[in-house]
């Protein structure tokens, strides 16, 4: 049974940081994409950023480029996401997810975890 748990989620205020972290279990992740989503109150889920596991290869979204950092750890099967000069507009339910391969669309990930509430005020 495949399960994704993130953890790290919080209140911050406005450029501050934050590291998420996903753990995943149940198979082995080591061919697979992993993402990072997010959905504020009203809003659409949007692509955060993703890695391909085996190489290395990472994607951001143009809002995100620059100041947020996705890692993996293969020994954990863990799957991170740091996050600094944080904004307002980055408050947001952030989601975790497996899928074959990196990409961008929430549609080609297989597995999602729960999710963790990240706030910043202003």
């Amino acid at each position: 049974q495949v399960q994704l748990v993130e953890s790290g989620g919080g209140l911050v205020q406005a450029g501050g940081s934050l590291r998420l972290s996903c753990a995943a279990s149940g198979r082995t992740f080591s061919n697979y994409g992993m993402g990072w989503f997010r959905q504020a109150p009203g809003k659409e889920r949007e692509f955060v950023a993703a890695i391909n596991w085996s190489g290395g290869s990472t994607d951001y979204a143009d809002s995100v480029k620059g100041r947020f950092t996705i890692s993996g750890d293969n020994a954990k099967n863990t799957v991170y996401l740091q996050m600094n000069s944080l904004k307002p507009e980055d408050t947001a339910v952030y989601y975790c997810a497996a899928g074959l391969a990196l990409s961008r669309y929430a549609a080609l990930y297989n597995y999602w975890g729960r999710g963790t509430q990240v706030t910043v005020s202003s």
